[in-house]
């Protein structure tokens, strides 16, 4: 019998923090056996600012997802995000010493280390190398390069860098809610592997990632991530600009933005007027819709066009760098009513919202298949890639059985390793019967190395 797989992906946003359990079916669909989520108090724009509020947060939303779905979670794949992310193209090469010789996995670990030598800004650590396309004596484009032959190796890098604080921040914030870290994942790509079919990201697709605290884009482009940015504002900068053009209280704001709010302000008429309860017996305020659309859609604008000059940087006037499936929206701020005609609009590209359904189990709860879960899905999806089991039954049915079983504990032990060394062999050779990808190796085993260096550091610091 198959050993079950169970995943788990934490979200650390800004205005919420997600505990996502979930598992393969036997159709390859995900399905989702239990989500916590707790509003989160001590992220600021995708930077943790106050541990304990943190720890706190993360504890809520791990307990909501253990008790719905009847699993203690061990370890969780988290998200990376936040203001102080950015990335850059970097192009590398090797010397061969035999030209004749295979090239290996070896030649391509050499290659990644010299990209490790890049001079970064103080404070500032490598934390993603996702390679381009390989070059081999002149011979350009060549995706897979292991296998071939050649006296130079050269390829082209999407460097990701962060703030190396802010990172172990999260992983402290992590192990002191008692759960380990099990892998790191630059938000962006989470959502992107949510959200993107492959064809997309073969014909060019932009992903627009609005979140409470910031905007995360990625694009893809043959397949190949090829630029990804931060920008350090999104969804509660909308709820801010409503709070104070209106002097309401921000949970007023909220309500109106998501119930009322549009990003089109032609769309209301002068008339259309809202009233809110006035606070400790002080009279209603009446709003003009009309005034609420403005508000958002200058908000809206500001962040759209920042997207827009980071695809434009990527360089998508280039006839060969043109972004045929156009952008993606996703994330909570891409539920914002008319978001989609505005985006064309400024854009000129063809726009559709993001949701995670596609990746889903039929049986999935609706609320779960909204575009804001888009990141936590992609986590789990992306725990379930690295093959950990990150859950285990709770506790009580494990007491049950030993005292139905009333075998010597030592033969038990050994029996149950034994087992579980059996079932792991056929699922490992069935994982090496599809043959892993260059691109995906690199990054499975750079981000091992990255884990291992944060670990490290967490256990000396203690």
């Amino acid at each position: 019998m198959e050993k079950e797989m169970i995943a788990v992906g934490l979200d650390l946003g800004t205005t919420k923090i997600v505990a996502m359990i979930g598992k393969k079916n036997e159709y390859g669909k995900l399905e989702i056996l239990g989500i916590g989520k707790a509003k989160s108090l001590g992220v600021a724009r995708g930077v943790v600012n106050n541990i304990t509020q943190t720890i706190q947060s993360i504890q809520l939303a791990v307990a909501e997802a253990e008790s719905q779905s009847g699993y203690k979670i061990k370890d969780v794949v988290v998200g990376i995000a936040g203001q102080h992310i950015r990335s850059l193209q970097h192009s590398d090469y090797i010397s061969r010493n035999n030209a004749e010789e295979v090239i290996g996995d070896k030649d391509i670990e050499l290659l990644i280390n010299q990209v490790h030598k890049l001079a970064m800004l103080p404070g500032e650590e490598i934390i993603h190398v996702l390679p381009q396309e390989f070059k081999i004596d002149g011979q350009s484009e060549i995706k897979e390069p292991v296998g071939m032959y050649g006296g130079r190796l050269e390829s082209s890098f999407h460097v990701v860098v962060g703030q190396a604080s802010s990172i172990r921040n999260v992983g402290r914030c992590i192990q002191s809610a008692g759960i380990e870290l099990s892998g790191i994942t630059l938000e962006p790509l989470a959502s992107a592997d949510a959200v993107l079919s492959q064809e997309e990201k073969e014909a060019g697709v932009a992903l627009i990632d609005i979140g409470g605290g910031t905007t995360d884009l990625a694009i893809f482009k043959d397949g190949i991530i090829r630029h990804t940015a931060v920008i350090p504002f999104g969804g509660n900068v909308i709820t801010d600009d409503i709070k104070e053009g209106c002097s309401i209280i921000e949970k007023q704001a909220e309500l109106l933005k998501i119930k009322f709010g549009s990003a089109w302000p032609g769309e209301n008429r002068d008339n259309e007027i809202v009233s809110i309860p006035g606070l400790r017996g002080r009279e209603p305020k009446e709003i003009s819709l009309k005034n609420l659309s403005k508000i958002i859609h200058a908000r809206v604008l500001e962040i759209i066009e920042q997207a827009f000059a980071e695809i434009k940087a990527y360089g998508h006037e280039d006839p060969r760098k043109k972004l045929i499936a156009g952008i993606v929206l996703t994330g909570g701020g891409s539920e914002l009513k008319h978001i989609k005609q505005l985006v064309e609009y400024i854009t000129g590209m063809d726009t559709r919202i993001g949701y995670p359904n596609e990746h889903l189990a039929g049986n999935s709860d609706e609320e779960i298949s909204s575009p804001m879960y888009a990141t936590a899905v992609g986590l789990v999806m992306n725990s379930i890639q690295n093959g950990t089991n990150s859950a285990v039954k709770d506790q009580p049915e494990i007491v049950e059985a030993k005292t139905v079983y009333r075998a010597p504990v030592v033969a038990a032990s050994a029996y149950i390793e034994e087992v579980e060394e059996v079932e792991e062999q056929p699922l490992h050779v069935r994982g090496q019967s599809k043959p892993e990808s260059t691109q995906s190796r690199i990054s499975k085993s750079f981000f091992d190395k990255y884990l291992d260096k944060i670990k490290n550091f967490l256990d000396n610091a203690e």
